[in-house]
């Protein structure tokens, strides 16, 4: 748009609102760029994962950014539909998740239990794996004796591991002395006793943990997904303010 249509009278693009409008994609592009930091999601390869939010981080940016500064209408209404429908589709898995919590709830079972599996097929989902299992205190799925299913770590006479009978290093109770992580902390430690295993390793199983985190910080996580959906709102209607604006000065022209 040439300059000198600004100083036409009556109606005028808002600088503040076209600026702020670029300064929120950035904003939302990083919040975006976080969602990357998931890894496996039950045998689906991260490296699509990557793609696909690499991909909408891409769009919603060019569109926003690129619309708000060059005044095109057409990628501001996009950006406002794309992100409207990514707030609906947000809306509704909320929704189902909260309807349909008992199948979430062996959906995480099942996908616990599938990246036990597979713990050292992949370094990204041994990686998430021992991360879940650190941050919750806990091992395996319902306890120390699912890795069972795993072929390194079973208890059973043909296998040949070192690891035969054991758990990850992520399930041991770390010593607060030790400035160096233990690998091998969790050999054969499920020939023990239960009581004696305490001593060692956490017993408690991570769908359990992680439901009682759940519960612990549930304000906190709602509050996290409500400002998510507020950021989105804004952002729709600063586009479709900025929308307005421009309409209006052509309507002047």
């Amino acid at each position: 748009m040439s300059r000198k249509h600004r100083h036409f009278k009556g109606a005028e693009v808002s600088c503040c609102v076209k600026y702020v409008l670029f300064g929120f994609n950035i904003v939302f592009w990083g919040v975006l760029s976080n969602l990357s930091s998931i890894t496996d999601l039950g045998g689906f390869d991260p490296v699509w994962l990557f793609i696909v939010v690499g991909g909408v981080m891409f769009i919603l940016g060019f569109a926003g950014c690129i619309g708000a500064l060059r005044e095109n209408t057409l990628l501001l209404k996009f950006f406002s539909v794309f992100l409207g429908l990514i707030f609906f589709l947000e809306l509704t898995a909320g929704i189902l998740a909260f309807v349909f919590k008992d199948w979430i709830k062996d959906q995480l079972n099942f996908f616990i239990n599938n990246n036990v599996k597979a713990y050292r097929d992949d370094i990204d989902l041994q990686n998430l794996i021992d991360f879940a299992q650190e941050y919750w205190s806990c091992c395996g799925a319902h306890g120390p004796d699912d890795w069972n299913m795993n072929i390194y770590f079973n208890c059973t006479d043909r296998n040949p591991s070192r690891e035969r009978c054991g758990v990850p290093f992520s399930c041991c109770i770390k010593d607060p002395a030790e400035d160096v992580i233990n690998t091998q902390c969790g050999y054969d430690v499920r020939q023990q006793m239960e009581l004696d295993r305490q001593k060692f390793i956490y017993t408690k199983g991570c769908v359990g943990q992680f439901e009682k985190w759940l519960q612990d910080n549930l304000i906190i996580v709602a509050g996290v997904f409500v400002g998510i959906a507020l950021l989105q709102i804004f952002g729709i209607c600063l586009a479709q303010n900025l929308v307005s604006d421009i309409r209006a000065v052509k309507a002047n022209w």
